[in-house]
């Protein structure tokens, strides 16, 4: 269930490494997150490819998530190919049943003795239409695919996250969750929920080396949306190439930084 908005949500943040340490080189990048595992949810949209690359390129095991075997093999093979690591690996999972995204979570701790990170990418869009006018399906819809998969993730997640040192659950929203549109409303209502949430899990971090942010953007800029119009301004947008710079940055920073923020 990756993001299908025409183009989804966040600005690159003023992500600026801690005083971390990088490690040896991987395939021409530093291995700072040599020692992580972390979940990539929708890793077979728009957002999802690069991120899983930039991931594994920076050393970390990448565990990809999607509803389609035939996206996720294209991703990891993808991202095995450029970044020259064996560490990413892809699961079928619907997020909506809980008991099976339970399951999942379970299974990769069991197999990698921890979690550091949830990148939560799963997502879609509907709207364009009044407020008055827009049909109540669309509301269940975005529902299921912003806030319930997400509830699902993080609470399945959610302990293991908290235990580790630099656990972070990342969620892409939107800024109408914060300035809703009347031709956007049920995608906005359905973003700012999905913030509560987030903000409830950050409020459960506290105190811990783990955060819960929320990286609010406007649109999302995909390598073939450039060459589909090479022209375009797209003023606003964010490359999702510097989306995955700025989640990958997330785990340099302090989790006092971040935790229950708005990154934009």
């Amino acid at each position: 269930m990756p993001d299908s908005q025409p183009a989804a949500d966040a600005t690159p943040s003023d992500a600026t490494p801690s005083d971390a340490t990088p490690s040896d080189d991987v395939s021409g990048g530093t291995a700072d997150l040599g020692d992580l595992v972390i979940v990539v949810a929708g890793a077979g949209g728009a957002a999802g490819p690069p991120l899983v690359t930039r991931l594994a390129r920076a050393g970390a095991t990448v565990v990809a998530l999607d509803t389609s075997q035939g996206r996720l093999d294209e991703v990891v093979a993808d991202a095995r190919a450029a970044s020259g690591s064996d560490r990413v690996e892809g699961r079928v999972v619907d997020l909506l049943d809980p008991t099976a995204t339970a399951d999942l979570a379970a299974d990769v701790h069991a197999r990698h003795g921890r979690v550091d990170g949830l990148a939560h990418l799963v997502g879609g869009w509907r709207g364009g239409v009044h407020l008055a006018e827009e049909p109540l399906e669309d509301w269940d819809w975005l529902h299921d695919l912003l806030v319930r998969t997400l509830i699902h993730t993080s609470r399945a997640f959610h302990d293991t996250l908290r235990a580790s040192p630099r656990g972070r659950l990342v969620v892409i929203s939107t800024v109408q969750a914060q300035a809703p549109v009347a031709t956007n409303a049920m995608y906005a209502a359905a973003k700012a929920a999905a913030e509560a949430w987030t903000l409830a899990v950050a409020d459960s971090f506290a105190g811990t080396g783990a955060a819960a942010v929320i990286l609010p953007i406007k649109a999302l800029l995909t390598p073939a949306m450039r060459e589909a119009e090479p022209d375009a301004a797209f003023d606003g947008f964010t490359d999702v190439a510097d989306l995955a710079d700025t989640i990958h940055d997330l785990w340099l920073r302090p989790a006092r930084d971040l935790n229950g923020k708005r990154i934009s």
